[in-house]
């Protein structure tokens, strides 16, 4: 048989996947060939691919989902080397996809993968995007999340709804289903940071009228199988700034919320030292001040590198050299910093006031080009 021949038989006998299942991982490596198995399951007869989108998980993660692939090339995986967060892994696995239907659901066996047949049905039919709910029809999350941890998805989605307009059970949700038509239109306006692509998704396509039929279907959240969860106070503090960023329109991103709140601590950290250079130091206003911009934007640099650009942090040599980046960034603003805040001081006398507003002119011009000199965002 010659070489087109077979490409021929082979075109013959391939489906196109009705369904595309992405699964973003990090370390689950204990979890997937379980989750392949109960998948197939769940669709003997049906083409369907499974894209597992990890971020470069150090327990080889990727590489076992690789060999599957070897064996059933309905499994995929995109390995992301220098990425990481969820919300951008959801982009990028539905992005892969040329299924005319797209799920979304975690590796760890929480999600109760026999509910996909439901979900299938109502976006086959008149709804757009379907989630599966943990509290639907006054369901309790189960086994799989402790009461002060429910308590607290209780909160986020009642700040979820208000965001996205919308009255449904679960918006904090990371199992859900929608037309790949429905994503493309919100997509270029999707924020890559972050972990709640659903909240992302409803909220983006309020803010750029891009109707959404929405359905929702009840499930049992069940224990982690295997390792351990993701969740963490950096996820639930980018989760506030998306919201807060969704409030704006998107005109701010989640990033600058994150970027503000470090600038906050940082202001107290600038204060301290500021009082510290003055008053034990015996320092004059200016050498104090200078003193405490260079404390600060230490502290602030930290903070970042840990909470606001966490999917991109600075680790051994990287670190010294993105901080000495960051030192060389803010020298400008912060010669401005100075030299206002000495001013008004001399003019009025106003020590912490002129601190103060010294330090808020420096916080926009740090945040854009620190995002492309230090963090290259």
């Amino acid at each position: 048989m010659s070489e087109q021949d077979q490409t021929l038989a082979a075109a013959a006998n391939w489906s196109a996947p009705h369904l595309s299942i992405v699964v973003p991982t990090f370390n689950e490596r204990g979890n997937i060939e379980l989750l392949v198995e109960k998948l197939e399951a769940v669709f003997p007869q049906m083409p369907f691919e499974v894209i597992f989108v990890d971020d470069n998980s150090p327990d080889g993660t990727a590489e076992l989902a690789k060999e599957i692939g070897q064996k059933k090339p309905w499994v995929k995986c995109i390995k992301r080397i220098g990425r990481r967060g969820l919300s951008s892994a959801c982009v990028e696995g539905i992005s892969a996809s040329n299924a005319e239907y797209v799920a979304v659901m975690d590796a760890d066996h929480q999600h109760d993968e026999t509910v996909l047949t439901q979900m299938l049905a109502l976006v086959e039919g008149e709804k757009d995007l379907v989630l599966a709910s943990r509290f639907l029809d006054g369901r309790s999350a189960g086994e799989g999340l402790s009461r002060f941890r429910e308590l607290g998805s209780n909160v986020a989605n009642a700040i979820a709804n208000l965001v996205t307009g919308t009255k449904i059970t679960d918006p904090m949700t990371g199992f859900f289903m929608l037309r790949r038509e429905k994503f493309e239109q919100v997509a270029p306006h999707l924020s890559s940071e972050g972990f709640k692509i659903l909240l992302d998704i409803i909220a983006t396509a309020r803010n750029k009228g891009v109707p959404l039929n929405i359905g929702e279907v009840g499930f049992t959240f069940r224990a982690r199988h295997d390792g351990e969860s993701k969740m963490s106070p950096l996820i639930a503090a980018q989760f506030f700034g998306l919201a807060l960023s969704k409030m704006t329109g998107g005109i701010l991103p989640s990033s600058f919320f994150m970027f503000a709140a470090v600038g906050a601590t940082g202001v107290v950290v600038h204060l301290i030292a500021l009082t510290i250079a003055s008053s034990w130091m015996g320092f004059n206003f200016t050498n104090a001040q200078l003193f405490a911009t260079i404390v600060a934007m230490t502290s602030n640099f930290h903070f970042n590198n840990m909470f606001t650009y966490a999917d991109r942090q600075l680790r051994g040599v990287n670190y010294w050299k993105g901080l000495l980046s960051f030192y060389a960034v803010c020298a400008i603003p912060a010669i401005a910093n100075v030299s206002v805040a000495a001013f008004i001081f001399e003019t009025n006398s106003l020590f912490y006031f002129a601190a103060i507003a010294g330090i808020i002119i420096s916080i926009v011009f740090n945040y854009a080009v620190t995002r492309i000199f230090t963090w290259r965002v």
